[in-house]
Order: C-alpha cells, then sequence, then structure tokens
C-alpha cells in the first residue's frame, strides 16, 4: 500500500464515536455516562506490603536519579584478537 493511498483513506476518515457528535444534547449525554461509569469504580483494598512495594519504588528511583551518570566501556574480541562484539547505546545529555 502506497502512502498515497493511506492519506486518501485518512482523509476519508468519518469519526462514529458520540463524542464527534455536532449535537451537544448527545455528546452532554456521552460524557455524563462516561464520567458515572468511572464514578462506580468500587474502592482497591490495599495491603500493608503494597503499600511497601510502593515507597520501596519511590526511594530507590530518587536515590538512582541523584547518582552521576556513568559510562561503561565494554572490550569483547574473538579468540582470533578481532573485535567480536560491537554496541551503540543512545547518550543522554
Amino acid at each position: 500500500m502506497s502512502e498515497m493511498t493511506r492519506l486518501s483513506e485518512l482523509g476519508q476518515f468519518q469519526p462514529r464515536s458520540p463524542l464527534a457528535s455536532d449535537d451537544d444534547a448527545v455528546r452532554a449525554e456521552s460524557l455524563r455516562l462516561l464520567a458515572r461509569g468511572l464514578g462506580e469504580n468500587k474502592p482497591v483494598h490495599r495491603r500493608m506490603s503494597d503499600m511497601l512495594s510502593v515507597v520501596l519504588a519511590l526511594s530507590s528511583r530518587t536515590r538512582r536519579m541523584v547518582l552521576p551518570k556513568v559510562s561503561v566501556d565494554i572490550d569483547v574480541f574473538s579468540p582470533a584478537g578481532r573485535r567480536a562484539l560491537r554496541m551503540y547505546m543512545p547518550q543522554e545529555d
């Protein structure tokens, strides 16, 4: 499929969601139903181990953020003495 075919299909796209309706009442009703569905969720009961794992994860992430960035050089050679591995990693400044 060529790029022009994909673009022409995209240009003919017709949204079917009630949220894309031109009628304000239809859009408002759709939003009301979405909000009601979000509000009906039952509260989640967390265990102490769940809370502790969240705290530990946040703590370790914070510690890693303050550490200085490091670079690692890896040299791998074949028995014949030639380079056996070449690895490129993106560098962040």
